[in-house]
């Protein structure tokens, strides 16, 4: 009976099967055995097993993309987090015009990023820019992301914030509502503080919400490209160079397939590792909650 049912299900299936075996499993592979050959324009592929792999990480160059990527990970995401969990609580708080906050609030995320990075290439412009008369007015430091690598790292981190805060907020917001008002009734019948409500109630229930805000962030943060090339193109000097634009530089300016290749394993390895952790934290709270 149950083959039957298996044989009678098995070709609607097939389509999608098929459809994802020849759009990500046969491409993955692919990509697999050509890092592991050294392979160029107009050159047959060689194959050189882990060599590639042990190029991209004692490459200077590499250390450097990996350093700036991390360190945009983890400021502008924990950043974004934080930001995006005070506006879900001053949202959830019961703000006016609070519907029209909202589309303001969301309006990055309908932008592209091209769109995005030009508006802020014009606002911050080092001459000319709305914002850096502005804080010259004010007699403020500006960002002079041009020339200065320090600065065009803040620049990039600033707006990969602004692209990217209306995902975490709406998360962050959802579960927020979801919480029931009665927990808050209780804790104040209690007498408890607005801050041990927060500390007590309110952070605990949204853990696993930002357990997956941050898990989504970390991988799409590692794997930040449009921002940083359309902005700074990993310079001035390579020095702003994140993962993704090395592995770009790798496979189309270079023309080292085999690396390019390795590059990107290792990028998809560092988001399984993250994927893997984030599983772990998620059954350690089930186990904890079941107890």
């Amino acid at each position: 009976m149950q083959l039957q049912r298996t044989a009678r299900i098995l070709p609607l299936l097939a389509p999608v099967h098929l459809l994802i075996l020849s759009v990500i499993v046969l491409p993955s592979l692919y990509v697999v055995w050509l890092s592991l050959n050294m392979s160029s324009f107009g050159q047959a592929p060689s194959f050189v097993g882990l060599q590639n792999y042990w190029r991209v990480l004692t490459d200077p160059a590499f250390h450097g993309a990996l350093w700036n990527t991390v360190v945009l990970v983890v400021v502008a995401v924990h950043l974004e987090l934080a930001i995006g969990l005070g506006m879900a609580l001053l949202f959830a708080s019961g703000l006016p015009f609070r519907r029209f906050l909202l589309v303001a609030v969301l309006a990055p995320y309908a932008v592209s990023e091209v769109t995005a990075v030009v508006m802020w290439r014009f606002l911050f412009d080092p001459d000319a820019g709305p914002i850096t008369l502005a804080l010259h007015a004010l007699g403020l430091p500006t960002l002079d992301w041009a020339f200065e690598p320090s600065h065009a790292m803040i620049l990039i981190g600033l707006l990969t914030i602004w692209l990217h805060l209306p995902f975490t907020f709406v998360i962050v917001y959802a579960a927020r509502l979801a919480i029931p008002g009665e927990l808050y009734e209780a804790a104040r019948i209690d007498g408890a503080t607005r801050w041990q409500a927060f500390r007590r109630v309110t952070l605990p229930l949204l853990g696993p919400a930002m357990l997956i805000a941050l898990l989504f962030r970390y991988i799409f943060a590692f794997r930040l490209f449009s921002e940083a090339w359309l902005l700074t193109k990993g310079g001035p000097a390579r020095s702003t160079e994140v993962v993704a634009i090395y592995l770009y530089q790798e496979a189309f300016s270079f023309n080292a397939f085999g690396s390019a290749a390795a590059t990107a394993w290792i990028m998809v390895l560092a988001s399984l590792l993250l994927a893997g952790a984030y599983v772990l934290l998620l059954r350690r709270g089930g186990m904890a909650h079941a107890h």
